[in-house]
């Protein structure tokens, strides 16, 4: 399982996005901020990408990166438990607790 880092921008505030909302929430997933996400699932960073893609104008910019331990952050309790348990140590593709 890959822990991915979903961020988008969208250039064009008067479209829907809760196609592109839904889709990123299919996986286990936790909210960082309003257009950044993370997810945890077995789909590879391109499939991802190309699963979401078409939810976007040209005008947006979309990355799905791979994320791995350690992390520093600020914020919720449960958004920093969530990444605690789900994100794979460095050197291991193994999630420290798995789900």
């Amino acid at each position: 399982m890959a822990t991915l880092l979903v961020t988008y921008d969208t250039k064009s505030p008067w479209l829907d996005y809760g196609g592109l909302i839904r889709a990123i929430k299919k996986h286990s997933w936790v909210r960082l901020t309003d257009n950044v996400f993370v997810v945890h699932t077995t789909v590879p960073a391109d499939a991802v990408f190309a699963s979401l893609r078409h939810f976007l104008d040209d005008s947006a910019n979309l990355y799905v990166i791979t994320i791995r331990k350690p992390f520093s952050g600020f914020g919720p309790g449960n958004v920093n438990e969530w990444l605690s348990k789900n994100l794979a140590n460095e050197m291991s593709l193994e999630p420290d607790n798995p789900a």
